[in-house]
């Protein structure tokens, strides 16, 4: 079993906008990148599940020269709003680090 975490040479999430969310994969080899940019375990559908966002909304580049998936996807309440608790995004790709890549 091969975890996000185990392939990746840094993970950061940030804010894009006050609507959406950024999450960059860095993987720490092209070979990984190759293998995993198209994996299950970060497809719109864990998304959806895991961030309480339309899996249609789900956007994914893979910039190939720096071995790097960005995924954005819109934040379930406006940035700054009476619920947040991560004002600035940072903290989101946590829940992805023990994702199972296939």
């Amino acid at each position: 079993m091969t975890l996000l975490r185990d392939v990746c040479e840094h993970i950061r999430s940030k804010q894009a906008g006050p609507f959406w969310v950024t999450i960059d994969i860095w993987f720490n080899s092209r070979e990984n990148f190759e293998r995993f940019k198209d994996s299950l375990g970060i497809a719109p559908d864990v998304f959806e599940k895991l961030y309480n966002t339309d899996r249609e909304s789900v956007k994914k580049i893979e910039v190939a020269d720096f071995n790097l998936v960005k995924i954005s996807y819109p934040r379930a309440t406006p940035q700054g709003g009476m619920i947040e608790r991560d004002l600035h995004s940072g903290q989101q790709c946590m829940r992805l680090l023990n994702q199972k890549l296939d």
